[in-house]
């Protein structure tokens, strides 16, 4: 492979190339100072990495709600469009680099449950538990109104759950596995999970708005 990489004759940047280039060129200046793995056993890249990412996941929340507030749309809507979309996009950068360097789909799907459970688990546990035991010092009582957090979260269970009836579907021999397969498959699953995605932002936003009646 190296032989016939060294033969080819290297392909010169187009105009979309130095674009993105020159888009990207604060990132990738900002990631490079990320230490290689072999020090302190890959010690330093994590906490450096996760860093990073916990500040830049901090930066997308303040402008999405800056600019939720600016147009005039709730809270909810911006989280669940904004925020989850700028959040979520590594994530799904990472599943797509695990679907094409791995043999099997585990991986990438593990990488999605495995992100959104520490998102729910370790992010909504610590900053709820550290507000809690703030309130209770003080000697008040911590309350959060829920909002519109059930009619949310039972839209996104049952998506869920059709999600997962389609994966399983997708296991056929004719298909041969929850991810590539024939063409056709691979366009149909796209839509349909694109579609559920669209769905639930479309139902939490009228939802919000009280244009249908929530829980």
């Amino acid at each position: 492979d190296g032989d016939e990489e060294e033969g080819e004759e290297q392909r010169m940047p187009n105009c979309f190339d130095y674009f993105m280039h020159i888009l990207c060129i604060f990132w990738k200046i900002l990631f490079a100072c990320v230490p290689p793995t072999e020090y302190w056993n890959g010690w330093a890249c994590f906490i450096v990495s996760i860093s990073v990412i916990g500040l830049l996941t901090a930066v997308i929340g303040d402008l999405a709600s800056h600019f939720g507030c600016t147009v005039g749309l709730r809270d909810s809507v911006t989280a669940v469009v904004f925020v989850a979309l700028g959040t979520s996009l590594p994530d799904t950068f990472a599943s797509k680099v695990a679907a094409t360097q791995d043999q099997y789909a585990d991986a990438c799907v593990g990488n999605v449950t495995g992100s959104n459970a520490v998102n729910v688990f370790l992010g909504i546990g610590v900053a709820w538990s550290v507000a809690a035991i703030y309130w209770q010092v003080k000697g008040k009582i911590f309350r959060v109104d829920p909002g519109s957090l059930a009619f949310s979260v039972t839209l996104f269970t049952i998506f869920a759950f059709i999600s997962m009836g389609v994966l399983m579907l997708r296991r056929r021999p004719s298909i041969g596995g929850e991810l590539g397969g024939p063409q056709i498959s691979k366009v149909l699953t796209s839509l349909l999970f694109f579609g559920l995605w669209f769905l639930y932002i479309l139902f939490s936003s009228l939802e919000a708005y009280c244009h249908i009646q929530g829980f």
